[in-house]
This record gives C-alpha cells, sequence and structure tokens, in this order.
C-alpha cells in the first residue's frame, strides 16, 4: 500500500528525492531523459507532460512496454495494425505492465518509390533511435510486409532493448473459376499469362479483384511469410506467432500473448536481441530458410541483421547460407516452389511441426524470447498431431520425404560474381537451366528493358541468357525487385517459352518463380565489376551442381573491357560537369554530391554479400566496410 505520507514532490521525482543523488537511468520514466541539465528537473517536466494524457501515479510507476505502431493507410499488410495494437496493449496490462504505443516509418512493397529496399535502412534507423530515445523497458515490434521485419530486428539488435516481434500474419486466398488464387505469386503468373495472350483484359481484370481479398501479407511463401518464419527460428517471437491468418482470431491471440511476455521481458533485461541471438540461432533461421523454400530476399536480410549483432558479425556469410542448404532438404510445398499456401501451412501445423521434422539439424540450445531454449519450447509446444496422407492441407513433408532434396537456395561464384550470388533452385521452372551455357542478351537497366523487351528485332532464343545491368544497391538505387526480366513476348507467345535463365545485380520478390540468379557483387556499376560489361553474345555458364556462375572471356579480355569502362566513366563525368549527360556509371561519381536520404543511402550503402545495410550502421562501423 502506498504510504499516505509520501509528499508530492517526492511522488514527482519517485523514490530518489534527494536532490543530490543522480536518478538511476535504467528503467521506467528514468532511463532516456531529454537533456535540461538537472536529471531531476528533466524527470519533473517529463511527468508533467505524461500527465497531460491522464495517467497516474500508479500507472506510471509499472514496466512500461513500448508497442511499435507501423499501421498506415498506405499499407494493407498492416491493415489490421490497430486490432493487433489494442490487442497486444490488452496483454501488457492483464500482465502488470503500461502499453504505450509510439509510431515508425511503414513500409509496404507496392507504395514505396523506387523500392521498399531503398527505404528498409532508413526504417532500422527509425526504429533503433527511437526504441533507444523513450522511456521503453521493452518493446513490441508489430510488423509484416516484407522490409519491415528485418528493418525492425536490425534497429532492435543496435538499440538492444528487450524486443519481441509480432507480425501481421498472412492474407486468406481469393478465388477465381473455382480455383484457389492469391498474392502473389499467382499475381505473376496470370501477368505472364496476360502478356502472353493466353487471357483477355477482361479476365486479368476479374482476377485482379480476387488476388488480395484480405488484409495481411502474400499468403504464400513469399519475403514476408519467410521472415515470419524466421523470427521464429531466430528466437525472436514465440512458435505459434509466424503463421495464422492477419483477419484470424488466433493472431488477436498472438498479438495478446506477445504483450504479455514483453512485460516478462521487463524482468528479466538479460534477454536483449544481443543477447538472445547467437551463431547458431542464425544457422536454425538458414536451415529454416532452405526448409521452406523461402525467399532470396531473406538472404540479404539475414546477412544486415547479423552484421549489427557485434558477436556474430562476420560469422554470417554466403558460404554459411550455401553450407546449411546442402544438408537441408526443403519440406514445405508452398507456393513459389511448390502449390499451396500459408493458410495449408498453419492448418498442418505451421512452424512446431515444421521445427520437429528438422530437429536433427537444429541447434536446440540456441536461446529465444521467452527465456527458454529452442529444444525447450518444443518439448513445451508437445507433438505434432499428424494429418491424414490425404489431407489437402498436409503440405510439410516429412524429413526423409522431401519436396527438394537439398539446396532449395543456392550461392554460385564464378568471374561474374567473384563475391558471391545467389539462386532459388527449387524454384526454377524448367530443371535443365540449372546447367546451361547459353549468349548473353544485355539490357543497361530497366528502362532498356521496358522499351526492348517486346520488340520483334529482339536478337533471342530460348537459349539466351538474359542479363539486366544497373539495378543493384547504388545502381538503381534501392537493389528494386526486377531480377524476374520478362520472357520476350515473341518467345512467350510464339514458342511458348515459359522459363530462361536470366541474371542481373538485383533481387526478386519473393513470391516469384523462375530459373533466376540475382544479387551479384560487386554490382554492375561498380567499376571493378564484370558484370558490368558482358556484352550481347558473350558466353554465360551457369552450372548450379559445381557453384559455377561465368562468362566465357579471358582474364585479359575482361581487365581490357574494364579499363575501357572506367576510361569512358571518367569522359563521362567529366562532360557532365561541363553540362553534358554523363555517363551509365557516372552517378557512381555523384554520389558524393547528393542531397538528402539519396545522397547519404548511395555513399553509405554496402554490396548485397553484405546485407545491402549501411556501412556505418554495422556492428563495425564505417572503418569495417570493404
Amino acid at each position: 500500500m502506498n504510504d499516505p505520507s509520501k509528499t508530492s514532490a517526492n511522488k514527482m521525482a519517485g523514490s530518489d528525492h534527494d536532490l543530490a543523488k543522480p536518478l538511476s537511468p535504467t528503467t521506467g520514466l528514468r532511463q532516456s531523459l531529454s537533456s535540461y541539465g538537472d536529471t531531476h528537473f528533466s524527470l519533473f517536466l517529463r511527468k508533467a507532460f505524461i500527465k497531460a494524457l491522464g495517467y497516474s501515479e500508479d500507472a506510471l510507476s509499472r514496466p512500461i512496454v513500448g508497442i511499435v505502431n507501423t499501421s498506415s493507410g498506405l499499407n494493407p499488410c498492416h491493415a489490421n495494425g490497430p486490432q493487433l495494437l489494442e490487442a497486444a496493449k490488452r496483454g501488457v496490462h492483464l500482465a502488470g505492465g503500461l502499453a504505450v504505443d509510439f509510431p515508425t516509418i511503414s513500409l509496404h512493397e507496392s507504395f514505396a518509390a523506387p523500392t521498399s529496399m531503398f527505404l528498409r535502412n532508413l526504417m532500422s534507423m527509425d526504429t533503433e533511435e527511437m526504441i533507444r530515445a523513450q522511456p521503453v523497458d521493452s518493446v513490441v515490434l508489430i510488423g509484416g510486409c516484407d522490409k519491415t521485419t528485418p528493418a525492425q530486428l536490425m534497429g532492435a539488435i543496435s538499440a538492444n532493448k528487450p524486443a519481441i516481434h509480432l507480425v501481421t500474419g498472412p492474407m486468406m486466398p481469393g478465388s477465381h473459376n473455382g480455383v484457389r488464387i492469391g498474392a502473389c505469386t499467382d499475381c505473376r503468373n496470370n501477368w505472364a499469362k496476360y502478356r502472353a495472350g493466353a487471357i483477355d483484359i477482361e479476365e486479368i481484370a476479374e482476377l485482379n479483384d480476387e488476388l488480395a481479398p484480405t488484409a495481411g501479407t502474400c499468403g504464400v511463401m513469399g519475403t514476408a511469410s519467410t521472415m515470419a518464419c524466421l523470427l521464429v527460428a531466430l528466437g525472436m517471437m514465440p512458435l505459434k506467432g509466424a503463421t495464422p491468418a492477419a483477419v484470424s482470431s488466433a493472431r488477436l491471440r498472438v498479438a495478446e500473448d506477445a504483450g504479455t511476455r514483453a512485460v516478462f521481458l521487463t524482468q528479466n533485461p538479460h534477454l536483449t536481441p544481443q543477447g538472445i541471438l547467437s551463431r547458431e540461432s542464425f544457422v536454425n533461421a538458414i536451415t529454416v530458410l532452405q526448409a521452406i523454400g523461402g525467399s532470396t530476399n531473406a538472404v540479404v536480410h539475414l546477412l544486415a541483421i547479423a552484421n549489427r549483432h557485434p558477436a556474430v558479425a562476420g560469422q554470417i556469410n554466403l558460404n554459411t547460407i550455401d553450407e546449411v542448404g546442402r544438408r537441408t532438404p526443403l519440406l514445405v510445398d508452398l507456393k513459389p516452389s511448390g502449390d499451396n499456401y500459408m493458410t495449408d501451412f498453419h492448418a498442418a501445423g505451421g512452424m512446431p511441426a515444421l521445427l520437429h521434422q528438422l530437429r536433427p539439424l537444429l541447434h536446440l540450445d540456441a536461446l529465444t524470447v521467452t527465456g527458454h531454449t529452442l529444444g525447450q519450447e518444443l518439448y513445451l509446444a508437445g507433438p505434432v498431431r499428424p494429418l491424414a496422407p490425404n489431407s489437402p492441407v498436409n503440405c510439410i513433408r516429412p524429413f526423409d520425404s522431401p519436396l527438394y532434396p537439398q539446396s532449395s537456395l543456392v550461392v554460385l561464384r564464378g568471374n561474374l560474381a567473384p563475391r558471391g550470388a545467389v539462386i532459388k533452385a527449387s524454384a526454377s521452372k524448367d530443371r535443365r537451366l540449372l546447367s546451361h551455357s547459353g549468349p548473353a542478351v544485355v539490357f543497361r537497366g530497366t528502362a532498356d528493358l521496358a522499351q526492348r523487351i517486346d520488340s520483334p528485332d529482339l536478337t533471342a532464343t530460348a537459349d539466351s541468357v538474359l542479363v539486366l545491368q544497373g539495378i543493384g544497391p547504388i545502381g538503381n538505387p534501392g537493389m528494386p525487385e526486377a531480377g524476374m526480366v520478362p520472357i520476350p513476348r515473341k518467345l512467350a507467345v510464339e514458342q511458348g517459352v515459359g522459363d530462361m535463365l536470366r541474371i542481373s545485380d538485383g533481387r526478386m520478390s519473393g513470391t516469384a518463380g523462375g530459373t533466376i540468379v540475382l544479387h551479384i557483387a560487386p554490382e554492375s556499376v561498380d567499376p571493378s565489376s564484370v558484370l558490368g560489361v558482358v556484352e550481347d553474345g558473350d558466353m554465360i555458364t551457369c552450372d548450379v551442381e559445381s557453384r559455377s556462375l561465368r562468362v566465357e572471356l579471358t582474364d585479359e579480355e575482361i581487365q581490357s573491357r574494364i579499363l575501357r569502362r572506367s576510361q569512358t566513366a571518367a569522359t563521362a563525368a567529366e562532360d557532365t560537369s561541363l553540362g553534358g549527360a554523363g555517363g551509365s556509371t557516372s552517378h557512381w561519381v555523384e554520389r558524393e554530391n547528393m542531397r538528402g536520404y539519396r545522397g547519404l543511402y548511395m555513399r553509405s550503402v554496402n554490396q548485397a554479400d553484405e546485407g545491402a545495410d549501411f556501412d556505418f550502421l554495422t556492428a563495425a562501423g564505417p572503418a569495417g566496410r570493404n
């Protein structure tokens, strides 16, 4: 019971009423005080203003849980954010904490130009600084759309206050002519049919009404669903948090539980992101990534996340991705690597069922946000009830009967990609292309691609290798999801070609499929890039089995081309300074003079093999940049 003799002055400053005594900076309203030169006055002023919101002394004495609110009228993936926020608050209050929400940037794939990846690092900075600056003892990170959850985890690791993730959840599938469809694999498949003339304008318009029928993230194993599953594998979200649908009551119960667990975190301040995550946590996440046939985007995100952690940075790289892949089978039959939707994965038991299958490959002693190890969490979850063999939702294969034997995602190297490239082998539509040589058809950027890809004069056959330059982290900028180069119309319509080998320094949507090599590093605008000097007709060889990607040119010819391009770029930069148009690589030089966030991005972003993060945000800081 409160002592009625306690003075108002003592209440204002809390229990530390001796003005000569420094305030504890660690918990509640005392932490992260604004700088007025007098800490007691800073707390006095803070309490005066927060009382304007109607909080009582009793409320303000409780552990404060910040809830990151990323709702936006331009983010349908987060349309259920207000309901999740209220449910999470309920969980906080039932557990004896005080829930206070605050906004951060909200990113959606279709509503961010030039690409949401361009803004991922900005969102991570926003998240980090708001967590650090505000008086919260733990945080619930509400997010869902592709770049949102990695941005939040990157920021949370750097801020290093206790945090728990709450994803918005996948949308439900729609229906067209009695067939289930859903964003966004079916968006791409049906658009390809429309381009090829297989369906007409009326039908594509009808499909448009059904592809995203509810709020939530894409209902296939795209980047959003992939990252949700990886958050569980990393230990940053409870086992059942990844798969319940956005519009389900189960999702609201997950939200309430997240709020309750966030109060638990305030009482266990060692369970920070840096305290939970380890190299073993990331190996578990990569194992799950390979087993679910997850998005290639997750490779970039995992590298960026790992490089934020002082004890893990440098220990997780592209070699780790490939090594884990060689021993991990593809077990989850979801689009784009399979046929089903996230609602099926949830009905089949979701992440607990998958993790039970993967037990032989997992580090079960890895810590989780619950305070238990992953092995303890699986034990507490209990056995998963087996589904009937012919169940329509039985989309999790047994460990010894996989959908694909190993290496759903493969890392390639060679003279075209000395620092690495990534291919989602399990999503190839023509497996013969996984070992293929063909002449290059080169596009010098997305504008050139749009202008020429459907030209009847395009010199391309089904054996050609479509090469798209200039869409790397700096080249576009923002590394857009343009790597799924369309099949030229004359090949798709006249010859029925459904897949070709395509390579670029950009990304593709996690919902996309095809034989597509991505994330080539260094990117084509880099002065040392071999990709940047590939020309029409050059023979390119990709062999997934040997992990090789190369252009069949001598080292002497490659160096000669690089030198010529460097001289051309220098001349173009000089012409630009005199008012000329400049060259294709001139912005590599001009970035030093760019203003605003774009200039910061262009000067600071690292390459895809490092996560495309800002050099000054990594654990190593600017000095650690290659």
